[in-house]
């Protein structure tokens, strides 16, 4: 699947424009952070923007490690509109702490709304922030109970996923997830080029923004739909390549 983040009503529309070439529309805020939290009142906006078949994510932030404050947070994305809620674990220094923080927003969301899903997200970069080791991430999201375990870089400084977390060690990330009958979600920079490796290792939902934005520009470039529309089908060509090479007899 492919998820696609504008972080204003404006591009939401460009993003419904490409409605066909997408799965998901996931509202952030880009200067509050990877993944920063938009106004209720964008997500609402945005929600009224889009398709109403298409599914609305939104992100909680990068948050610290405070339980109550993170699930309140979690609850109001959902009341928003949005149904499915990504959390970042920036402030969880141990995988305990996680799971605390993920129990709290999973009670929140699904007590208000069952069907919702719910997204652990971690860093591919973990090390240059001291949070939870990314290899961890699936156990966190099976044991709190979560739909999907994800990975991020939380800074943005033009190092991308696979720069932190080789693709050897992102196809762990995917067969742990799996095996958690979980969701394996990336995201980071990633680019067209990225596309072969990520079908190749399994990878159920790719994050982008800079990639289909001016210039790859994910802060003061500008979603478009010819852009969205060109990567779905790189997306497209590589999974149809890989299945036949998967078909194909030795």
């Amino acid at each position: 699947m492919l998820l696609i983040s504008p972080d204003s009503v404006e591009e939401a529309v460009d993003c419904a424009k490409a409605a066909a070439y997408l799965d998901i529309v996931d509202v952030k805020k880009p200067d509050e952070g990877s993944l920063g939290a938009n106004f209720p009142w964008v997500i609402r906006e945005i929600r009224e923007a889009v398709p109403a078949d298409k599914p609305l994510s939104a992100t909680v932030g990068d948050v610290p490690y405070k339980p109550g404050t993170v699930a309140q947070a979690a609850l109001g994305a959902a009341v928003s509109g949005a149904t499915y809620i990504k959390v970042g674990l920036y402030g969880c220094t141990t995988p305990q702490q996680a799971v605390e923080v993920m129990r709290g927003v999973v009670r929140a969301v699904k007590d208000y709304r069952p069907d919702a899903f719910v997204v652990a997200s971690g860093y591919a970069d973990a090390h240059r922030i001291g949070c939870v080791n990314p290899l961890a991430l699936p156990d966190i999201a099976f044991r709190s109970g979560c739909d999907a375990a994800m990975l991020d870089t939380a800074i943005k400084d033009g190092t991308r996923l696979f720069d932190h977390v080789p693709p050897a060690v992102c196809a762990q990330f995917v067969r742990l997830a799996h095996e958690a009958d979980l969701l394996a979600a990336l995201a980071g920079s990633v680019t067209v080029g990225d596309l072969g490796e990520l079908t190749r290792i399994g990878t159920d939902i790719v994050g982008v923004r800079g990639a289909v934005c001016d210039r790859g520009d994910r802060n003061t470039g500008r979603i478009r739909p010819h852009l969205v529309a060109a990567f779905r089908a790189e997306m497209d060509r590589h999974a149809r390549e890989h299945a036949a090479a998967v078909a194909a007899p030795n």
